[in-house]
């Protein structure tokens, strides 16, 4: 009788759906979801977990669905859409060039590169960094070198926008995909990519206004409201300070 019931049971098991693995790995944060948007420049891939963003990839460079899965840290499986807790923000995101409300999953990378990626998350659209400004403003202001590494590991890029922190003598440098599309996504938002290499060459560091006696980098937005009359160029902090100049409050630019 038992052994009756036991062909009876097995004779009921029907196989479970295929979409119950991936569901299970998801939301056990064993696996990540991903899709494909529209991004600044070309399309990107996008994954994410239960806490948030986890990689961000330009369609050029991830190649297609399996290349992108194979590259990634863990098990991942393509959706149409992302959840309504990551759309909405992810499309504002790429959008503004603000990280907004988005959220991001950083728990995977050490408490150096998350505090990196965080300060570089504040940068504005439309305006660019050097390396030194995000070692002083997480306190360490001797490891620029390490912030260049923790950038160039960066797992979301374009959404933390590492393509924002330039070289201390304000050339543009490399980037992780190539400065080619560095220049692009600057010019995109509204960046003269030809004009900051131009005064990188002449020496030119910083941009003071010669009504409020303050001194900012070139693409702050305090620097751009600048008259060419009142624009007074410097090559270092040093020499803004014995004209009388005192940092910007908003960019907060550092000694080059």
């Amino acid at each position: 009788m038992t052994e009756q019931l036991i062909e009876e049971l097995e004779a009921l098991r029907v196989p479970a759906p295929e979409s119950v693995l991936p569901t299970v790995l998801v939301r056990t944060g064993l696996a990540d979801e991903y899709t494909i948007v529209a991004g600044p420049s070309e399309r990107m891939y996008v994954s994410w977990s239960e806490l948030g963003i986890t990689s961000c990839v330009p369609a050029s460079i991830a190649g297609d669905d399996a290349s992108f899965e194979a590259s990634h840290p863990r098990p991942t499986f393509r959706v149409d859409a992302p959840p309504s807790r990551i759309a909405g923000p992810l499309d504002k995101a790429l959008k503004t060039g603000k990280l907004g409300s988005l959220p991001v999953d950083l728990t995977r990378l050490g408490e150096f590169q998350r505090k990196v990626l965080e300060k570089c998350a504040e940068i504005p659209p439309g305006e660019i960094r050097p390396y030194g400004w995000i070692a002083k403003e997480i306190g360490n202001p001797g490891a620029v070198r390490a912030v260049g590494t923790a950038l160039g590991r960066n797992p979301v890029p374009i959404l933390i926008p590492c393509h924002r922190v330039v070289r201390t003598d304000g050339r543009i440098g490399k980037y992780a995909y190539g400065t080619d599309m560095k220049r692009t996504l600057l010019e995109v938002e509204g960046i003269d990519t030809e004009g900051i290499e131009r005064d990188a060459g002449r020496g030119i560091r910083y941009l003071g206004s010669g009504t409020t006696k303050v001194y900012c980098y070139p693409t702050c937005r305090a620097a751009k409201r600048i008259t060419d009359p009142h624009r007074v160029e410097f090559r270092s902090e040093h020499a803004a300070d014995v004209q009388g100049y005192r940092p910007c409050k908003i960019c907060r630019p550092v000694a080059a």
